[in-house]
């Protein structure tokens, strides 16, 4: 049983963070008010939902990657409706690419440690936001995760007094997920005609 108190902080938190969903696709809208902001903005609800369920089960669902990489597929044919194939196809080219390096850093690190440090779901997820971003996007929203994830991991163990272990778990999609929507929101304001 769940005491009352902590059912309660939970709730709270999943409201909160539905809200922030909500204005994040609203943002969407306003920064690119055509087809492209409303697939940001379905961009933003599906990369909430990814990091909601990564923080509470380190888990990314299929079907959440499998949508946001669809809908990645068809943002990328609205970028140029005279010629889609050819803004398709660099998707799917940097979709290949990210997952490729993410799988790559989950195999070297088996390798290496003896333990996973990577999961699947962080390799798709990282083939969402290749197949959404431009490259040099997809490089801000890797750093944009990575930095936060460690400086809230840091700093809730500076608050609760522990030490820094090697064998530490972070759910990387709840930091990963909104670093993309966040990349593709500067990439619609300032990048894109």
């Amino acid at each position: 049983m769940i005491p009352p108190r902590r059912l309660r902080r939970a709730r709270i938190a999943r409201a909160i963070f539905a809200g922030m969903a909500v204005v994040a696709a609203l943002a969407s809208l306003t920064a690119a008010p055509d087809a492209r902001g409303f697939l940001g903005g379905c961009l933003a609800l599906l990369m909430a939902a990814i990091a909601l369920h990564d923080a509470r089960r380190f888990v990314i669902p299929n079907i959440l990657n499998a949508a946001a990489f669809a809908l990645a597929l068809a943002h990328a044919a609205v970028l140029d409706p005279d010629a889609p194939a050819g803004e398709v196809g660099l998707a799917l080219a940097r979709a290949a690419v990210a997952a490729g390096a993410f799988l790559a850093l989950k195999l070297g690190y088996r390798w290496l440690r003896g333990r996973e440090g990577l999961g699947m779901g962080d390799v798709k997820l990282a083939g969402v936001a290749g197949a959404w971003l431009d490259w040099l996007a997809i490089l801000v929203a890797v750093e944009l995760a990575v930095l936060a994830a460690l400086g809230v991991h840091l700093v809730r163990l500076a608050l609760r007094k522990r030490p820094l272990r090697a064998a530490g778990a972070l759910p990387l999609g709840l930091y990963l997920a909104p670093a993309i929507w966040v990349a593709w929101l500067v990439q619609a304001l300032w990048w894109w005609p």
